[in-house]
């Protein structure tokens, strides 16, 4: 049996799917001849990990706990009295958890990022050199200025990060296949925020912006304040991490970002509220005009990502109504990717985009990924 330790950084919606992910896949993993150990478990203010990082793991009862925790809303720091780990607070965490990196030349450690913060990188960037793996769902370390960008990527073959576009989908395992081949990509454009899929395709059927979006904060498709998702900053991302992939020297503010609402509605300016009762309406007729100008063209309109050799930029485009962007429903996520062997009919990939569950189980099958690379 191969024992791959694991240590999670992130312990929310992501992260706990992905703990129990692991404890449910125990029976199919030892028939595949593998055991991911977890030694730790971390979020912004705890740590709890085992004493002894090179044989000792937290149990799955254990797992559960935690994710049970935190889903309740309350702190790590609760399990201190388990007897099973030992739990740090405070700056102790870091240095913590740099010292477990320091182990994972040995052991063949990763390092899963879950979490959704930019404080990881330095972290990252340190357990990199010490040789072990990093998996990523946390899109930030991805779109960091390239210098340091360059050091994480540095070992590409001790990094995974399939689940930071399009969550669970093969975007990016397809992308580097590509690539290796020696097939050049001359163009990728694409849907990847299911929460503007959705926008885009109910107000094509005519319904009103301001109606639309708040009809999907309702059913909780969109972050709790939904410009984080109409502002078009977590599709640059994801478009930014798929244009370096190409070999763009690019950073963010290179970019083209095209927001569903102006400076002035932003969040610093304007109150939630205020914005969901009176800002929205206002831009009902804009998109309204663009739609039926769209229609005219025999195109229907989409939030996308296009990347090419002149540009990388996120916004609304016009695309024609019989292409898979075109046909695009719902919440789905879906990529066109275009190469010499993808010419005149693109590489198309399509499916849930989001979701903690897909998410999960895009980071679960990256870790396993790694595991060739120890013995």
């Amino acid at each position: 049996m191969k024992n791959l330790p694991v240590f999670l950084m992130g312990c929310g919606g992501v992260g706990r799917q992905l703990l129990q992910h692991i404890v449910s896949c125990r029976s199919l993993h030892a028939k595949q001849g593998v055991h991911l150990r977890v030694v730790g478990v971390c979020d912004s203010k705890y740590l709890v990990v085992v004493a002894d990082v090179l044989t000792a793991e937290l149990d799955d009862s254990f797992l559960l706990e935690v994710c049970r925790v935190k889903s309740n809303g309350s702190s790590l720091q609760t399990l201190a009295n388990s007897g099973v780990c030992q739990v740090f607070s405070g700056p102790e965490v870091l240095q913590k958890v740099v010292d477990i990196g320091r182990l994972g030349k040995s052991t063949g450690l990763a390092f899963v990022d879950c979490s959704a913060s930019a404080e990881t990188i330095g972290v990252l960037n340190q357990v990199v050199d010490f040789g072990c793996c990093v998996v990523l769902a946390n899109k930030k370390p991805l779109t960091v200025p390239m210098e340091d960008y360059d050091k994480l990527v540095s070992q590409p073959r001790r990094l995974r990060h399939e689940s930071t576009v399009g969550a669970g989908l093969p975007v990016i395992a397809s992308l580097n296949r590509i690539i290796s081949s020696g097939d050049p990509v001359y163009r990728i454009i694409g849907s990847l925020s299911g929460t503007l899929g959705y926008v885009m395709s109910e107000v094509e059927d005519g319904k009103p912006l301001s109606q639309v979006v708040n009809a999907a904060k309702s059913l909780g498709y969109t972050e709790p304040d939904p410009r984080d998702d109409l502002g078009g900053m977590d599709v640059a991302r994801k478009a930014l991490i798929l244009a370096r992939l190409l070999g763009r020297r690019l950073n963010l503010d290179n970019m083209k970002i095209e927001s569903l609402y102006p400076e002035e509605m932003g969040p610093g300016v304007m109150p939630l509220e205020d914005f969901l009762v009176n800002g929205l309406p206002l831009l009902d007729q804009k998109i309204e005009d663009r739609i039926k100008q769209a229609s005219a063209n025999g195109n229907v309109l989409r939030y996308v990502c296009l990347i090419d050799d002149a540009r990388c930029e996120v916004g609304i485009q016009e695309v024609p109504k019989d292409s898979a962007l075109g046909r695009l429903r719902g919440s789905d996520n879906v990529v066109e990717i275009y190469s010499r062997c993808y010419e005149k009919q693109p590489l198309v990939i399509q499916g849930a985009g989001a979701g903690n569950d897909t998410t999960a189980a895009g980071v679960l099958a990256d870790i396993l990924d790694i595991q060739d690379l120890f013995p």
